[in-house]
């Protein structure tokens, strides 16, 4: 299949492509979706893409002959084997119920148990309700500012012994917000330094890993950290100077920039838009 520039990029609504998700609005390019094409079925990471942080075989791969592509919508089916299978689609265009009906006939095809439809939304624009949302936002590094730091942030691997010790619990405690998974990878020495905010000797939360990686036009991104603040110790500041102080390591350590995905209206959305964050449209999801 092949992909045409003047038919994709009118109706592309949010700089995001499948199996790499969000990618800065000047790196979007006709090459990304051809580079994600050339590499579907091989299991292999292009090299800009963040997944392969976590495991050494990319498990999310386009479907290329199963793509719908007309210059009024672009449909861009994608397969994850991993656990019982999960097949998405990748709208682009107003197309929600074709869309859906080639999610249906690839779920059945493939005998995988999720299917889902993902569409995109412009920062102007309402998503559609009842459906999972997140807001795609960045953080440039153009101009980076003194940061603020209202509390001590330190690495985990800096903090006293006793109280180091205390993220296992933590990361227990805030298991659905991946932080277990984050301390196994923390214990393999895989990932790069997390900071953390304290409460005499425990740690109540924390950000990382901080890592960067260039994108596929060479900049420098600051890659998305897990961010967690203990329920008991939320709106204290914990949180804004967790964020502060890692915005502060990505422009020291040569940043151009960030991108996140929140969860519309939850803390990380809300600190992200009063930080001043470039909001670059919402991408919605709908299970089948």
């Amino acid at each position: 299949m092949r992909l045409l520039w003047d038919w994709l990029h009118p109706v592309i609504q949010v700089p995001y492509v499948p199996t790499i998700g969000p990618v800065h609005p000047d790196a979007l390019t006709l090459a990304l979706f051809d580079d994600v094409l050339r590499v579907a079925g091989t299991g292999s990471f292009l090299p800009y893409d963040k997944d392969q942080r976590w495991t050494e075989t990319k498990d999310e791969t386009v479907l290329p002959d199963h793509i719908e592509h007309t210059s009024a919508r672009t449909l861009i089916p994608a397969l994850r084997s991993r656990g019982s299978g999960t097949l998405t689609v990748y709208t682009y265009g107003p197309a929600a119920e074709e869309a859906a009906s080639l999610a249906a006939k690839l779920t059945a095809d493939h005998h995988v148990s999720t299917a889902r439809v993902v569409t995109f939304h412009g920062p102007d624009e309402t998503p559609p309700a009842g459906t999972a949302v997140t807001r795609v936002q960045m953080k440039s590094f153009a101009h980076p500012r003194i940061e603020d730091q209202p509390g001590p942030i330190r690495t985990v691997d800096a903090l006293p012994q006793p109280t180091r010790e205390t993220f296992a619990a933590f990361a227990d405690r805030l298991t659905s917000d991946g932080f277990a998974f984050l301390h196994s990878q923390m214990q393999s020495g895989s990932v790069g330094p997390v900071l953390a905010a304290t409460d005499g000797a425990r740690v109540v939360g924390a950000i990382g890993p901080m890592e960067t990686m260039p994108d596929s036009a060479g900049a420098t991104r600051l890659l998305p950290q897990y961010f967690g603040v203990l329920p008991e110790h939320r709106g204290h500041g914990h949180g804004r100077a967790l964020w502060r102080a890692a915005m502060a390591w990505g422009a020291t350590h040569g940043a151009d920039y960030q991108l996140l995905q929140t969860e519309i209206g939850g803390a990380s959305d809300r600190l992200c838009q009063a930080e001043g964050l470039r909001s670059l449209g919402f991408v919605s999801v709908t299970k089948l």
